[in-house]
């Protein structure tokens, strides 16, 4: 029997094998992983096995529980010298990021881990059923489209640094390049792999062949991780942060994770804020919210810096240290990273909100398996101690703050972000678009962002110019973006009512939605 629903992701293709799946029976759980697994090969920088994520997951009873099974820090550490770890430049077009690649950037992978544990857990449907879309994709090509293309585009330095991705996704037509839009991208091995994953089981990656190909691959060539950090991998589930704001309920990515809890500090902060006061897009708007998103970068160094671990307690929302920050916030006087995202909610009301992330990849694949090793021990925003200073088997910090959020009026809505750093505001200014200023779902993801971290505020394009032009009086230190960019996330949303369901995926990352009736 189909089930209906509604999906939004990345990709036309991954949003057709979660239709794919539900239109088989699945329900949203199942639908979400199939969904991730396409993903790693419609959406190759964005996604892949030997990364991390998390699942925020509603099941139809109205149980919530998150499903952490991001990237582990490795049992052992070699010495910086003798580690495979250098800086490569990404190319935005108007702005250039440092990332660092090499198997010395590689972390415990824990994708294959939680996918296993949700299905064991939530599913209807057999893996090898599940697997299949990805699989046909792997083995018949998918065709690259503008954003994948453009993707590639910013990344082609890591990719070009090493033979085996290079072969895997240099164009055949244009030497020296990576695959362009109109192209094929296929992956046999992947194709392989995945089938005797899909059958065999984690086991599989975690103890058999996969984990020891990437151990000698590590051992040679400058890379942590050995056969135990595999072994050692668990997946965690963890009770949501819940955050009641303005009638509605938010439900997202508890600590370790710092995504989160930085989400929830800057509601906080708002909630003293009458936001019907302002006007969506004034200059006087975006000046508190600007202020808002500084506030929250500085609770997030602060507590850092007076915290032994890597990522930021939930003392951070205590109502007294969040009052020591809303007093900085002074109403203007003015005149008038790789990471993708997958929702799913099906008719039986379950509910799926699946982030996931490879970083931008170190460059290398696991022997024989078309599988991407990840860099999460190269990104800077992981490491906020500095490289090399990770301390061995702990679950690293992420942005990553999949939610699902129940409305005054009992919608609900599945949705979060990839952006790095500016997935935080990028989730933060849906929210307030759907709840203080009652934008349909559609209308709150397609609307401009800022996002203002280290001095340097962002603006998108999209802004009325005036309003821009005394919001910048304030703000020396400033970009303005000509149009609509990735660089401020992809909120790939979905949404239901008793007698509807709604889908957007974020323009900025190529998404795409279905509804399954």
């Amino acid at each position: 029997m189909q089930s209906r629903g509604v999906v939004a992701a990345g990709h036309e293709q991954t949003a057709k094998a979660a239709a794919y799946i539900l239109g088989e029976g699945g329900n949203a759980f199942d639908a979400v992983i199939a969904a991730h697994l396409a993903a790693c090969v419609a959406e190759p920088v964005l996604s892949s096995l030997a990364g991390g994520g998390f699942l925020m997951a509603r099941t139809a009873p109205g149980d919530t529980v998150l499903y952490d099974f991001f990237v582990q820090t490795p049992l052992s550490k070699r010495s910086v010298d003798d580690t495979d770890f250098f800086p490569i430049s990404a190319d935005f077009g108007t702005v250039r990021q440092e990332f660092h690649i090499g198997l010395g950037s590689v972390a415990t992978p824990g994708t294959v881990k939680g996918l296993f544990a949700v299905h064991r857990e939530l599913c209807t449907l057999p893996m090898t059923v599940l697997a299949e879309p990805a699989i046909e994709l792997a083995r018949n090509g998918v065709i690259m489209n503008a954003f994948q293309s453009y993707i590639f585009d910013i990344v082609k330095a890591i990719y070009l640094s090493y033979p085996e991705a290079s072969n895997a996704f240099g164009s055949k037509m244009h030497q020296g390049q990576l695959l362009q839009q109109g192209e094929l991208l296929y992956l046999p091995d992947f194709a392989d792999c995945l089938e005797v994953l899909a059958r065999e089981g984690e086991a599989f990656f975690y103890q058999g062949e996969i984990a020891a190909a990437s151990a000698r691959l590590c051992a040679e060539q400058g890379g942590h991780l050995i056969s135990e950090d595999f072994r050692h991998y668990r997946t965690v589930k963890r009770k949501p942060l819940s955050i009641e704001y303005r009638g509605a309920t938010v439900k997202t990515n508890p600590a370790p994770s710092s995504g989160g809890t930085l989400i929830a500090f800057a509601l906080q902060l708002l909630q003293s804020f009458d936001l019907s006061r302002y006007r969506c897009g004034t200059a006087s708007y975006l000046d508190l919210l600007a202020q808002v998103q500084e506030l929250t970068n500085k609770a997030r160094i602060d507590s850092y810096l007076s915290d032994s671990s890597h990522h930021p307690g939930e003392h951070v929302l205590d109502p007294e240290n969040v009052k020591t920050y809303l007093r900085h916030i002074k109403p203007a006087p003015f005149c008038s990273r790789g990471t993708t995202q997958i929702s799913v909610i099906d008719g039986l009301g379950n509910v799926a909100s699946l982030t996931t992330s490879n970083g931008e990849g170190c460059g290398l694949f696991i022997p024989g398996t078309g599988i991407l090793l990840n860099n999460m021990l190269g990104e800077q925003d992981l490491n906020p101690k500095g490289f090399h200073n990770w301390p061995s088997n702990q679950r690293m910090t992420s942005m990553m703050a999949p939610c699902i959020v129940t409305l005054s009026d009992k919608r609900r809505i599945a949705l979060g972000s990839g952006g790095s750093n500016r997935l935080r505001t990028a989730i933060l200014q849906v929210l307030i678009n759907v709840i203080d200023f009652k934008m349909p779902l559609d209308q709150a993801v397609r609307h401009p962002r800022i996002h203002h971290e280290a001095g340097l505020l962002s603006i998108e394009g999209g802004f009325d110019n005036n309003e821009v032009l005394r919001l910048l009086k304030n703000y020396s230190n400033h970009k303005v973006w000509n149009s609509c960019n990735l660089f401020f996330g992809g909120t790939h949303s979905v949404s239901s009512s008793p007698d509807s369901f709604f889908g957007i995926g974020d323009p900025r990352r190529g998404g795409y939605a279905l509804e399954i009736s």
